[in-house]
């Protein structure tokens, strides 16, 4: 039985670079560079590699859909290794997150594509696959909203938490153009989850989200993300998590209607309150302080908004 060697190199994104894709190396398994193509033997290697964000655009691409790396179960089982001791060694490691996703949730994924389809409003999110991005997103309009309505809340929850609809990876491992989308579809909804759920994103909120993300859609990542999550809390909030947060989480996730069949993006008017009865989500039993972070957020969406209003009409 050959030795494997796990190397985990994360590469920073540079400006205007995306993350493009990962490569596999295995003494056992060659695995030809998606790339170019040369190919590499003596370890497994899980690297974060980045391309430029135009290099799939001009419509030329192998495999099933644009930027799918076509892998076999043997290579998909050791990115499945790879990426979940490093995403357990730093569960803020979101490339490695969700290359776990994409290697381990293919029932749960089927499961979740029929529920959608046996939905009228998931049916057509299917159809019309919308994505939810800075750049789909109407900034102005949604801070001109109420306070209490969906799309507000859901910009300040971006405001407040310092984070970003465009900081999730496309999908690249799931070797199902449909099933690919449903992935896709369930990471850009994290964000409104945590909205909907009245959620931060300091380490108790994103556990108890994914209580609720592991009971309703049944994903492998979220459960482990569940279960190993609350070795990182501390005994305060350990007992927060366990007498109020977690069986609320639980109990939300089992009863609440496909969080995926939501066409969030005609919601934004929606009240949180009206849209969490309309659901059969429950309002928290408490709510963790939002941690405080370094960086803002509200100069991002500033930069957004400016350049949106002085583009030239065609």
């Amino acid at each position: 039985m050959y030795m494997i060697q796990y190397v985990i190199k994360a590469l920073r994104p540079k400006k205007h670079m995306s993350i493009s894709y990962i490569t596999i190396l295995s003494w056992s398994s060659c695995v030809q560079c998606f790339k170019c193509r040369s190919t590499f033997a003596s370890a497994v290697c899980v690297r974060q590699l980045c391309s430029s964000s135009s290099e799939f655009t001009d419509g030329s691409y192998d495999g099933l859909y644009p930027g799918h790396i076509p892998t076999t179960p043997t290579q998909k089982a050791l990115l499945a290794v790879g990426s979940g001791v490093a995403a357990l060694q730093d569960p803020y490691r979101h490339d490695m997150v969700a290359v776990l996703g994409e290697t381990t949730g293919h029932m749960a994924l089927v499961n979740l594509r029929d529920r959608m389809r046996n939905d009228p409003e998931g049916y057509t999110i299917l159809t019309e696959r919308p994505r939810i991005r800075l750049s789909t997103l109407d900034l102005s309009k949604m801070a001109s909203l109420p306070d209490g309505s969906f799309g507000r809340e859901y910009l300040r929850f971006l405001e407040d938490n310092h984070v970003t609809p465009d900081s999730r990876a496309d999908v690249k491992f799931v070797d199902n153009e449909e099933l690919a989308y449903v992935m896709q579809r369930y990471r850009e909804v994290h964000d409104l989850l945590h909205t909907l759920l009245g959620m931060p994103t300091n380490m108790l909120g994103e556990v108890a989200v994914k209580w609720f993300e592991a009971a309703q859609t049944g994903l492998p990542m979220c459960a482990l993300g569940a279960l190993l999550g609350p070795l990182r809390l501390n005994t305060s909030r350990l007992q927060t998590l366990f007498t109020s947060l977690g069986p609320w989480a639980l109990q939300n996730g089992w009863q609440a209607r496909c969080v995926l069949s939501i066409f969030y993006e005609r919601r934004w008017e929606q009240s949180v309150e009206e849209l969490r009865q309309e659901l059969n989500i429950d309002p928290p039993p408490v709510i963790p302080s939002a941690s405080k972070k370094r960086s803002t957020f509200a100069s991002l969406l500033n930069h957004r908004h400016e350049a949106r209003s002085t583009k030239p009409e065609a």
